[in-house]
């Protein structure tokens, strides 16, 4: 290739990308709300600010910015707002983790402060990140949701739901992390598998099976299945608890297994959600065994002050030692543990604030949004039709959003303040009104605050235009991109509370994305050591190859497995395009017409082929897969461009021939395409080859309208192009180099192909084109020998039967005799004992022939 000597040989990842991110201006990616083009909301996740900007991150983000680009070059007025998700827990524990303290150490506004400042250090570690791999954020529109301007909204949406009420406060069974000493919604309980026993013991002459006997104290009724001959009658009797000494009833349920253990169950507030639905179903006493810490209650002396674990062990010895154990079986089962510390949960009954969820409504709205995969959409219904009992949002932390409720304290009424008022802190602030009540000017204010998803879940409003009331005014948004991981979060309870604040679905569309495993195949985890940090695959190989493994990896939706291969493949197609981009502007800086038709076959074919890319990759990025984009413009570049097109037409370039400003044309086209298509994907080197090759910014541009229909052309240059393969192979079979001369060709096809001699340069041939038949001599030029028959035949007489075939005239090579002489004997001809050798002349020259279909070659043999 002859290269640009305006472009350095070598493609300097580092130096390109860190200068066109210095270059480029955030304001470039401002939504502008005066804009006439059509909006494009992006509700963008906020991830909690660890100071860890993750590779899971780091490929939804890939997905969000490709997409974003992509809509501002069709022509919209995109927001791709950042967000920081900062309230919780984690937070919670880093700072106690890193100042050796309790949140109760510390006075709690000073450890709400330790949090801030904790989370400010990690947003800006991240935001770095973020900006090293070339997102096209909108800061204009970044929000922070711990700062006073974000979470005023979250309780003003507190405050409209429970005057509506779809919020409310009441005692009721809820899960509980004794670690944290929070409650934890069902979304935030994972599932772990473990070994446990199941431990059978008399239970006042009925034998119970149970996981849990810590949980005795608390059994306030035993469970058996009305049908259940074992227990015919007993439904009314009442039994005394072991131990503990409290009478208990017996009722009957058909939700009872009989074929697990006795089929006689021990019904506990709560051992599990079971008990709950029995709890509720049959009004049975509620007794609380468990405090908030995991510490065994007064109810459970004399095991009070005991954790549960040791309380569990405790009654099993005393079961034994009293003689009513009679048994243990070792159990597998599946437990509920905290999302964040995994210590296993606990139901406890306590009064806690909770939203209403209405299923039916969520339902509907949820099917209003468009789901990309489309089979995402049975996890929110499947989740939907799990949950058992309402969303608590109560938390019993400090670094949230305060719950924005007083009580009187003489008279317990609850105060509310004005909306004007927001944001509040109840512990800190008062009332600005007497109790409405009673007049009394004393109150509590209500310690608990909001699970962090209230904050998250009105994202949607908030980057619409939200405040606090009414209907905003770019709502709904039209994309909201995450991952799979949490429908049941963030999908769900977005979806609930815009429903329940505006009455509609929150966006037109939810991209669903899939998780990053490392390269055994499994989830990244720091204790499987298979975490890869972006800033490890930025330093080494560039934000535009991550970024290429991001797009190529998998089908939007399907998990991803990290691989350096693919980082190493998609930086080598970064070099072959800088090969063919150099290349070309070699060839354009020598001068060529700007202006000059393209009428050449190859050209026109490379237009066909071109126009085809573009409509692919469009299609593409509409459906969001962006492993089919990226693979066509792939495929285009570097079989299409490269290995087909510039290796027929350089030939013609390195001519002073007239049909050579055609050729530029082509490719000054076909690059200018190229750069716009790779521009939402590989952002720093669609800029960098389109500003030396136009001057101005990609990002600046419409995305290609690019279309051109030639069927002729579309014919004759995949002819040209099979023909031209077929003849290298045939050149490297023969031994010789590529642009080694190949002598007189003449190619016959059906219809007449006028390839301005690019053939003949690219084949160094005197090659030329006809429609008719070539009159081809067939000679028989010697014999090919078939030793495996001859062989084992014939024996000693192979090599006189060998010669005897040799010295038959050629018309009995063709049709074999039926024997041969062989010293003096007539012997048989064995059947495929050997094949004529024929060669071909045409017009008494001898040549190759080549078949391709109905394409004929012939190719003369150099003197």
């Amino acid at each position: 290739m002859s290269p640009s000597h305006q472009l350095p040989k070598n493609y300097d990842i580092e130096e390109v990308e860190t200068r066109w991110q210095s270059t480029w201006r955030d304001e470039e990616n401002y939504f502008d709300p005066v804009s006439s083009k059509p909006q494009f909301i992006i509700d963008t996740p906020p991830p909690y600010p660890t100071g860890n900007f993750h590779i899971g991150n780091a490929l939804n983000w890939c997905y969000i910015d490709f997409i974003a680009r992509y809509k501002r070059m069709r022509g919209y007025n995109v927001m791709f707002p950042q967000g920081w998700d900062c309230h919780g827990l984690p937070t919670e524990v880093k700072v106690e983790e890193t100042h050796g303290i309790t949140k109760n150490d510390v006075p709690r506004e000073k450890f709400r402060e330790m949090c801030r400042d904790l989370t400010l250090t990690n947003i800006e570690k991240m935001r770095a990140t973020m900006r090293r791999l070339g997102f096209s954020t909108d800061w204009s529109h970044e929000y922070i949701t711990m700062l006073p301007d974000y979470y005023r909204k979250t309780q003003a949406s507190f405050l409209q739901m429970l005057k509506a009420g779809d919020i409310y406060q009441s005692e009721h069974p809820v899960n509980f992390c004794t670690r944290c000493e929070t409650a934890i919604a069902f979304a935030e309980v994972n599932y772990a598998p473990r070994t446990t026993k199941l431990n059978y013991f008399d239970f006042d002459g009925v034998e119970i099976a149970t996981t849990r006997p810590e949980l005795l104290a608390a059994c306030v009724a035993v469970a058996v299945h009305p049908d259940d001959e074992r227990y015919r009658g007993m439904k009314g009797k009442r039994l005394t608890v072991p131990i503990f000494g409290h009478d208990v009833p017996i009722i009957e349920d058909v939700a009872v297994d009989p074929e697990f253990g006795s089929g006689a169950v021990m019904i506990c507030t709560f051992g599990d959600k079971t008990d709950v639905y029995w709890w509720k179903q049959h009004s049975l006493d509620l007794r609380k065994a468990i405090d908030r810490q995991g510490v065994m209650t007064a109810t459970a002396a004399p095991y009070e002050g005991m954790t549960s674990e040791a309380c569990r062990k405790a009654i099993l010895a005393d079961m034994e030692e009293s003689g009513i154990l009679k048994r243990q079986e070792e159990l597998e089962q599946r437990v509920g543990t905290c999302w964040r510390c995994k210590t296993p949960i606990e139901i406890l009954s306590e009064r806690q604030w909770f939203v209403r969820v209405h299923r039916d409504d969520i339902m509907d709205a949820a099917r209003r949004v468009s789901w990309t995969p489309e089979h995402m959409f049975t996890r929110m219904e499947n989740w939907a039709e799990s949950m058992e009992w309402d969303w608590c949002v109560s938390r019993q932390r400090i670094f949230a959003t305060p719950i924005p409720v007083w009580f009187c304290t003489a008279c317990g009424e609850m105060v509310i303040p004005a909306e004007e008022d927001l944001p509040i802190d109840p512990t800190v602030d008062k009332p600005k009104a007497p109790c409405p009540k009673c007049g009394g000017s004393e109150f509590t204010g209500e310690k608990d605050v909001l699970d962090t998803w209230m904050d998250s879940s009105i994202s949607a409003l908030h980057v619409t235009g939200w405040d606090g009331t009414g209907k905003p005014p770019y709502f709904p948004a039209q994309l909201r991109p995450q991952g799979h991981d949490i429908i049941r979060t963030w999908a769900f309870y977005t979806i609930l509370r815009a429903k329940a604040l505006v009455g509609s679905h929150p966006w037109d569309e939810i991209l669903v994305n899939g998780m990053v495993l490392g390269e055994d195949g499994f989830k990244m985890s720091k204790s499987r050591n298979n975490i890869i940090a972006p800033e490890e695959i930025v330093g080494q190989y560039g934000a535009d190859a991550l970024r290429q493994w991001g797009a190529g990896g998998a089908a939007t939706g399907s998990d991803i497995m990290f691989s350096w291969n693919d980082v190493v493949a998609a930086s080598r197609f970064q070099t072959k395009l800088w090969n063919i981009f150099r290349f070309v502007m070699g060839h354009l800086e020598k001068g060529a017409d700007p202006e000059a038709p393209v009428t050449e076959l190859t050209d026109r074919w490379l237009f066909v082929r071109l126009s085809e890319t573009v409509a692919e990759v469009t299609a593409a990025m509409e459906g969001y897969q962006f492993d089919r984009a990226l693979r066509a413009i792939r495929e285009f570049a570097w079989n299409t461009l490269a290995d087909d097109y510039i290796e027929i037409a350089k030939g013609r370039l390195y001519t002073d021939d007239s049909s050579r400003d055609s050729a530029c044309s082509a490719l000054r086209t076909t690059m200018d395409v190229l750069c716009r298509l790779l521009a939402p994907i590989i952002p720093h080197f669609a800029e960098e080859c389109y500003h030396n090759l136009a001057g101005r910014s990609v990002h600046a541009e419409a995305w290609p309208d690019f279309s051109y229909t030639d069927d002729e052309a579309r014919r004759h240059g995949d002819l040209l192009v099979k023909t031209i393969a077929e003849l290298r192979r045939y050149k490297h079979d023969k031994g010789m180099a590529l642009n080694a001369p190949l002598g007189h060709v003449m190619i016959y096809a059906p219809e007449p192909v006028d390839d301005a001699g690019d053939a003949g340069r690219a084949l160094n041939a005197d090659a030329h084109w006809s429609t008719g038949t070539p009159r081809l001599e067939e000679v028989v030029s010697g014999v090919d020998f078939n030793m495996a028959v001859i062989g084992p035949t014939l024996r000693k007489q192979a090599r006189g039967f060998m010669q005897a075939v040799e010295a038959l005239p050629p018309e009995l090579l063709k049709n074999p005799p039926a024997t041969v002489t062989v010293d003096g004997e007539e012997i048989p001809v064995p059947p495929a004992s050997f094949t004529p050798k024929v060669a071909y002349r045409v017009a008494g020259e001898e040549v190759d022939v080549l078949t391709l279909g109905d394409v004929v070659v012939t190719i003369g043999h150099q003197p």
